[in-house]
């Protein structure tokens, strides 16, 4: 029989004294590591049976409890709720794991994430056993890898990591699988259960919205959109630099924030450097030099910098 996971989803985070919102799904356990890893979040805990909540190890925590079986009950929070929902083996009993997961991913803010591990259908000790003629899983659903990476996605995160968690073979059992057939890509036949990290939006994005009101961000995108295709432009740009003031923008997440929202960041930067005063265009050159030190590409990066040499030629010759 396959040994019991250890509880290491922790692993992915990094305390902090925020005051997060932070759900623990039928995983009690994670509970006293949190209180610890963020003493002032706001900690929710869900479980079939409430007389778990009772247990010594989980009480005094602060945490506010729920007794519901999330399989069978809607979660009665609102969207963008959490920052992180916590649960080992969430999926491996649900009849339906997408809905399962899908509906996790609606109460997690844009910038959340939902923390999970899975059995690995792949590793020796499952394999043995379908060689052997048996299958003990009978009411959990297994899966490897690559499928579970897809079921997340098509859950609506956009970002899934995952991390091993190993039981090595007896010797010579993965000789034998090896000699069977069985790919060992990663040496994956000895990972007994992935943890995984699924975030709402990719890393780039997660960090543009962590900064501002997700109001602050739609006002910000309707302008830079109005500048990129010139739609009352010397309006618009006056507008831009009245928010960039207001809210305390800086030019690397100005830049990070065209990078991501402007389809065609060159028309923006001109147009913006075009309508703007002495003092505005030495922050647009600030801008295009942050844009230039987190290009992707070496097009991209040289397109920036042919910009910002164009600009400041035409700049010197008005």
């Amino acid at each position: 029989m396959a040994e019991k996971i250890r509880p290491e989803l922790l692993s992915f985070l990094t305390a902090s004294e925020l005051p997060l919102r932070i759900l623990v799904v039928e995983s009690l356990v994670y509970l006293p590591e949190l209180r610890a890893m963020f003493p002032a979040a706001a900690l929710y805990a869900v479980a079939a049976e409430a007389d778990r909540f009772e247990r010594p190890e989980v009480s005094g925590l602060g945490v506010q409890f729920l007794e519901l079986d999330y399989l069978a009950e809607p979660l009665p929070y609102g969207p963008e709720f959490f920052d992180y929902i916590i649960s080992d083996l969430t999926l491996e009993q649900a009849g339906n794991p997408q809905d399962i997961a899908a509906g996790f991913s609606h109460f997690l803010k844009q910038t959340g994430a939902f923390l999970t591990s899975f059995r690995n259908i792949r590793h020796w000790s499952v394999v043995q056993e379908l060689m052997d003629g048996h299958y003990y899983q009978v009411v959990a659903r297994l899966y490897a890898k690559p499928e579970f990476e897809k079921l997340l996605y098509a859950s609506y995160y956009k970002d899934v990591r995952v991390r091993a968690q190993r039981r090595a073979a007896p010797e010579g059992v993965l000789d034998h699988l090896v000699a069977a057939g069985f790919d060992n890509t990663h040496d994956d036949l000895e990972v007994e259960y992935w943890l995984v990290y699924a975030a709402r939006s990719m890393p780039e994005l997660s960090l543009l919205k962590s900064f501002y009101t997700a109001e602050q961000r739609k006002e910000l995108s309707r302008l830079l959109h109005r500048i990129e295709y010139d739609v009352d432009t010397a309006a618009q740009v006056a507008a831009f630099w009245a928010f960039y003031t207001r809210v305390q923008l800086f030019p690397d997440y100005a830049a990070n924030f065209v990078k991501e929202a402007c389809f065609h960041p060159a028309w923006f930067y001109r147009h913006l450097f075009a309508s703007s005063d002495a003092a505005q265009r030495a922050t647009v050159r600030e801008m295009l030099q942050a844009a230039q030190n987190a290009a992707r590409s070496e097009e991209e990066a040289q397109m920036l910098t042919e910009l910002s040499k164009k600009l400041g030629d035409e700049e010197g010759q008005a």
